[in-house]
């Protein structure tokens, strides 16, 4: 009986070492399993670069900044006294309110897939975007910090348009129309240039930072509205200068700084790429302040802060498409020419023709922007813009008849959308203020408060 016994026992120690066995190899697996999880999760993980959001974040607050205060107190010095309030409430609220238009819907159509010509609806009021998601243009930021940078874009570009009808537009029209715009000509052209599957964008358009979406858009907006609502009471007979020049110093000095972050912010990180797009910003700018000093001293015998200004605004405006294309030498041929160029917008064009844009919207964001568009086909070079990014000056003609194209569009575009737009808001609520409330000043009479040297 025993021999009969030890086989089983035999085997039942194998069997028992055996599922010790089994076991530890299984619990082994089992612990090493989060282990090799881990690595994979890693490299599933958004590779965010803390450089890039540090300087994004800058970017964001600089841009901010060329509205409130930059453009609120450049526009304020600008027109009569009376009205100086009216202009900082228009930028402030505005600033307020499209923050709001961009997140519910404007960055939907600009930056989600549709058609060439307008976004789609999948991101209202961001769904889908959580804080790890990636941006879509940029993998070293996350998505809600793109959506804050453009979001700056999207409320400065309405607000400069309303220069052109400033002095006489009611405060209630002024909020729709920059609503409506920026809803149907703003975001549309913005998704055209920078999102996914956009017309303009696709067809080789060169526009580094809103030379066509931001600047030649918002003039074309000022100057339909400055027609459609007509001129100032007085044009043309009273004295309509500028109240308060300090505050126009003040206001054009945060545009100049804050565009570094409209120019080298586009790059979406801080990368090689931002010591010449800073550059060729400052550069140009600098031209521009020189030249249309220059020409104005020449022409009127003296020159003013006024000029030199505006001259640095004309600067901006022009080099904002081509700074990411350009080599430092063309910069600075689009600053010099730009100070010319918008010089003449500002005195000769405007009167030949005689429309009544009261702070000089289509005189430099219009013509310095169509100057810069046009320029940038003719000097982007593949050595800063990278491969296929190149202009005449390196034998490709091509790229100034896209950059015409991309002109014309735009100006159709926001021109068509602006009328519809002022005509609703005429017929509806109105646009204008009554001769009484323009001549008192839209301070008192909209807004209840007078302003103070």
């Amino acid at each position: 009986m025993t021999s009969r016994f030890r086989p089983s026992l035999g085997a039942t120690a194998l069997s028992a070492v055996t599922l010790l066995a089994t076991s530890a190899i299984a619990l082994a697996q089992e612990a090493a399993a989060p282990a090799a999880a881990e690595p994979a999760a890693a490299a599933a993980a958004p590779a965010f670069n803390t450089g890039d959001i540090a300087w994004m974040l800058t970017s964001s607050v600089l841009v901010l900044a060329m509205l409130v205060p930059g453009l609120g107190l450049f526009y304020a010095g600008m027109v009569r006294k009376k009205n100086a309030l009216a202009v900082l409430m228009q930028c402030v609220f505005g600033a307020g309110l499209l923050s709001i238009v961009w997140v519910v819907i404007g960055y939907s159509i600009a930056f989600t897939e549709g058609s060439p010509f307008f976004g789609g609806f999948s991101k209202i009021l961001l769904a889908g975007i959580a804080p790890d998601t990636p941006a879509p243009a940029a993998s070293g930021i996350p998505e809600f910090l793109f959506v804050m940078f453009q979001m700056t874009f999207f409320i400065i570009t309405p607000i400069i348009a309303l220069g052109g009808p400033a002095d006489r537009m009611k405060f209630s029209a002024s909020m729709a129309f920059v609503t409506l715009w920026a809803i149907f000509a703003y975001a549309p052209i913005a998704h055209m240039v920078w999102g996914p599957g956009g017309y303009l964008g696709s067809a080789g358009v060169l526009d580094y930072a809103g030379g066509t979406v931001v600047h030649i858009n918002s003039a074309i907006a000022g100057l339909v509205a400055a027609i459609v609502i007509g001129r100032r009471k007085g044009y043309g007979a009273e004295q309509m200068a500028p109240h308060n020049l300090v505050l126009t110093m003040i206001g054009g000095s945060l545009l100049w700084c804050g565009w570094f972050g409209f120019n080298v912010g586009s790059a979406l990180g801080a990368g090689a790429s931002t010591g010449i797009l800073m550059l060729n910003t400052q550069i140009a700018t600098a031209g521009a302040v020189v030249s249309w000093t220059l020409v104005e001293w020449i022409l009127k015998g003296k020159p003013s802060l006024l000029g030199a200004v505006s001259g640095a605004i004309a600067g901006l405006v022009a080099i904002t498409p081509a700074c990411g294309f350009v080599a430092v030498d063309g910069a600075l041929i689009i600053g010099l020419a730009a100070g010319v160029v918008c010089y003449w917008g500002v005195t000769g064009l405007k009167h030949t023709l005689g429309y009544d844009d009261a702070l000089d919207v289509f005189g430099v964001h219009g013509v310095g922007g169509i100057l810069g568009a046009v320029l940038t086909g003719v000097f982007a070079v593949q050595a800063v813009g990278g491969a296929g990014k190149s202009g005449w000056i390196e034998g490709n003609l091509n790229q100034v008849w896209v950059q015409i194209e991309g002109i014309g569009l735009t100006i159709v575009w926001s021109a068509i959308v602006s009328l519809v737009a002022l005509i609703l808001i005429k017929y509806t609520i109105g646009l204008r203020v009554n001769e009484s409330e323009e001549a008192e000043g839209l301070d008192l009479a909209l807004h209840g408060e007078t302003f103070h040297d």
